[in-house]
């Protein structure tokens, strides 16, 4: 009876797990050497962002009201609100 090959040898089916493992393993590790970099650019970006936040403090900003109560008292001096009027409308406005 002649020898029949069936298939691919034993040595060409190792020799081609061989490279299918090897190319994963360097695919793997460009995927992950990929996030890394990645990951450290955020974290630069997300440290840059907040050091210059927590070394200055913003300004404090003026409250609405204040802007509005400028303008009724320049009302108020212009004679256009009387001073009744201009108390009875910085009350509402302040909650008083």
């Amino acid at each position: 009876m002649p020898f029949m090959r069936r298939g691919p040898g034993l040595v060409r089916g190792v020799a081609r797990t061989a490279v299918v493992a090897g190319t994963a393993t360097a695919v793997s590790g460009r995927v992950a050497r990929r996030q890394q970099n990645k990951y450290a650019a955020q974290d630069q970006q997300a440290s840059e962002q907040a050091a210059p936040a927590a070394a200055a403090p913003a300004p404090a900003a003026e409250p609405e009201y204040m802007a509005e109560l400028q303008q009724l008292a320049q009302l108020r001096d212009q004679g256009i609100l009387s001073p009744e009027e201009f108390d009875a409308k910085k009350k509402q406005i302040l909650g008083v």
